[in-house]
């Protein structure tokens, strides 16, 4: 069985959670295996028993930080009635979001950034995250070039938080959305 199919032992959790807190906060380049190792509290041998590379580890830490991503804003998305309110609902969660796990920004840009080569399998994980978050506003308002704006006013949002120091980006990328969001969503979208 592939070492990314088995299931998490308490070891590899701590490893995961460890890894993923230090390559977020100081950047996966700056992050080695022995320091993982240290802060988790086992071997460097356990941690590539876990999971086999660096390169592996990093690929679990930003599948697990997307999922728990997509399980917050979906999540959100439940708690609004009617379809241009769960529209709305995701820049809310993207505010609550930044506000708390991700003041440095995506992780996914960021890993991206760091590993630049498009061969990594970082920009697949990336791409696929992309792609969701597109797909759900695609699914959201029942149109394309719609859910594209969307996509690139929530994108927009984290680099204005991120990088710009912009604290209420979220709310601006929310208020634009209210701008270009039908009132009466086609009978298509949920």
């Amino acid at each position: 069985m592939p070492v990314h199919d088995r299931p998490l032992t308490p070891a590899a959790r701590r490893v995961l959670q460890t890894a993923s807190e230090l390559f977020y906060e100081r950047g996966i380049g700056s992050v080695g295996m022995e320091l993982i190792a240290a802060e988790a509290g086992v071997t460097k041998k356990t941690v590539y028993d876990r999971f086999g590379s660096k390169d592996a580890l990093i690929l679990a830490y930003l599948r697990a930080r997307d999922e728990r991503w997509r399980a917050f804003t979906t999540g959100r998305i439940a708690e609004a009635a009617g379809a241009r309110e769960r529209v709305l609902a995701t820049f809310d969660a993207l505010g609550e979001w930044l506000a708390t796990e991700s003041g440095r920004g995506c992780s996914m840009v960021n890993a991206c950034a760091e590993l630049p080569d498009p061969s990594h399998p970082v920009h697949g994980v990336a791409a696929e995250q992309k792609a969701w978050v597109r797909a759900l506003y695609a699914d959201l308002v029942g149109d394309g070039a719609l859910a594209d704006q969307l996509l690139i006013l929530h994108e927009g949002a984290v680099v204005a938080f991120s990088v710009a120091g912009v604290r209420d980006a979220s709310a601006a990328a929310r208020a634009a959305a209210e701008a270009i969001v039908p009132r009466a969503l086609s009978a298509a979208a949920p």
